[in-house]
């Protein structure tokens, strides 16, 4: 097999509209919600780097109207009643797309962000990089700690500054957070907008910062302003995406590309348009439904683990990262019958709504050749034997080549489409090894 994809031969495809985003500027929220847990959690690469977690108001205008969340089943339903509410629950998620036109519809929601600095960092010793890494759809932002805990954890001079790991409005604890103003439906496009967010309002000036408070503060309006036409004055920022993560992570750079120097794609959902991309693929129903169907709830953290490390899709996993899946990606509750238990922060519903969107993938993929050159492009991508592909036999060989100035890409031989749940450390050496090739000069400047 080869360990990358050659230039294929030059390819088309039918034309796609993109949207123009909303304003991106924060709400303003007139309380502050308590984080989740308060209690602080060590991390297995600690010795180095100091754990905080962080919330911050999202972009205040949403691009879809707000829709109730489905109900779910009765309890009491069979498996064949299940199986029937949640095929009509797929087509009702469905349904409620009318229209993909920008709605502009005010909310107060919040993101959840972990930091991870550096513990002897000062401004003499700081190289500005910084990494900011965005989950596939389902984790929580802590599904990264394997990958960096091989990444940060070395006896090598660190490189480093920072990383924050992010987490959209609907999954992990910003689902609990956020769980009373969820809709029923959700754009992609938001959740770019949101990272933008982020970049120009709230990513402090400098990762020369100890400690920071619960709740970011703005920047400064002009340094937003600034921010926007010179990017950032005191970092280097690299975004790691993975799946749809890795769609609104590059839209982001689209959008703002002054922001960013380089972008790692870990099998990201940016597809070739087909003729019509309003009509719902197989593959995209089946995913909606999967996740409605899901389990979220066990009796303990302990029988999660091992019923779940039994299951052909979970086992698959390096048994580390379904342990940090179990620990982060769920919470203290209750049964029916009162009982304690343990659920899923972000519930199969929420899960289901974020795959029911299915047209930012093929904008994305549209605009991908005018990504600015400057703005280097790493793409990791599945190897396994028979993995699959977002579209027919050979769409991934034209996938990663869409953009080929300043690009890479490599695959990695034993893992699918979840390549930080199955290979976080062979991810890790493939990110370590291009900041290395990239940005060892951060180092040797100072």
């Amino acid at each position: 097999m080869q360990l990358s994809y050659p230039r294929p031969p030059p390819f088309t495809w039918p034309h796609v509209e993109p949207r123009t985003l909303l304003p991106i500027q924060p709400s303003e929220p007139l309380s502050f919600p308590a984080l989740p847990s308060s209690q602080p959690r060590r991390t297995s690469f600690d010795t180095h780097y100091t754990l905080t977690t962080h919330l911050f108001p999202a972009a205040h205008l949403r691009t879809t109207q707000h829709v109730p969340v489905p109900a779910p089943p009765p309890e009491t339903y069979t498996k064949t009643e299940r199986q029937a509410f949640f095929d009509k629950t797929r087509q009702q998620l469905r349904d409620l797309r009318v229209s993909t036109k920008p709605q502009a519809i005010p909310e107060t929601l919040w993101n959840c962000i972990n930091r991870y600095v550096r513990k002897d960092l000062c401004k003499q010793s700081s190289t500005g990089l910084t990494l900011f890494f965005a989950h596939a759809n389902g984790f929580p932002k802590e599904i990264w700690e394997p990958t960096l805990y091989h990444l940060l954890h070395s006896n090598e001079e660190p490189l480093i500054d920072e990383v924050w790991t992010w987490e959209s409005v609907q999954h992990g604890d910003a689902c609990l957070v956020n769980a009373e103003s969820l809709s029923g439906i959700f754009d992609w496009t938001d959740n770019t907008r949101d990272i933008l967010n982020f970049l120009l309002h709230f990513l402090p000036s400098s990762s020369a910062i100890p400690l920071l408070p619960t709740h970011l503060q703005r920047v400064s309006p002009n340094e937003t302003e600034d921010r926007k036409f010179r990017g950032f004055q005191h970092r280097t920022f690299v975004a790691v995406g993975h799946s749809y993560g890795g769609c609104t992570s590059t839209l982001a750079a689209l959008t703002h590309p002054v922001l960013f120097s380089s972008l790692v794609l870990i099998d990201p959902v940016i597809v070739k348009p087909k003729t019509n991309i309003s009509v719902e693929s197989a593959a995209a129903a089946q995913l909606v439904l999967g996740a409605l169907m899901r389990r979220d709830s066990w009796p303990s953290q302990d029988e999660a683990l091992q019923i779940l490390s039994k299951s052909p899709f979970f086992g698959a996993w390096d048994p580390d990262v379904l342990k940090i899946y179990i620990q982060c990606g769920t919470y203290p509750s209750t049964n029916s019958k009162g009982e304690p238990n343990i659920k899923l922060k972000m519930p199969g519903i929420q899960e289901a709504i974020v795959f029911s969107e299915t047209h930012t993938e093929y904008e994305v993929f549209h605009r991908l050749p005018e990504l600015n050159k400057r703005i280097k492009l790493k793409w990791i991508m599945p190897g396994r034997p028979g993995a699959g592909e977002f579209g027919p036999p050979g769409s991934t060989q034209e996938r990663v080549w869409v953009r080929p100035e300043n690009s890479s890409n490599v695959r990695i031989p034993n893992a699918g489409h979840l390549i930080p749940q199955e290979e976080p450390k062979v991810l890790a050496r493939e990110i370590r090894d291009f900041l290395k090739l990239e940005y060892t000069a951060l180092r040797t400047n100072l």
